[in-house]
């Protein structure tokens, strides 16, 4: 079962940026965001839950609206 619903957005905007999951690891470091490439990885294939704050610095980190994560 998913636990979110915009993993696959995710995905698609990081990759989109030619990110690594690494590289968005170092992303949310500089907004206050420790989470881990593991954790990232988690979250894009949907085995992990975003919280409301979470969600508020993934969207910092990927510099896109909110809105745009929950499209």
């Amino acid at each position: 079962m998913d636990r979110n619903s915009i993993g696959p957005t995710v995905e698609r905007l990081r990759t989109g940026q030619n990110l690594t999951r690494e590289e968005l690891a170092a992303r949310a470091q500089l907004v206050s965001w420790d989470i881990s490439s593991y954790v990232i990885k988690r979250v894009e294939n949907g085995e992990r839950e975003v919280t409301d704050i979470e969600l508020r610095l993934l969207a910092k980190a990927l510099r896109v609206p909110i809105a745009v994560l929950l499209e």
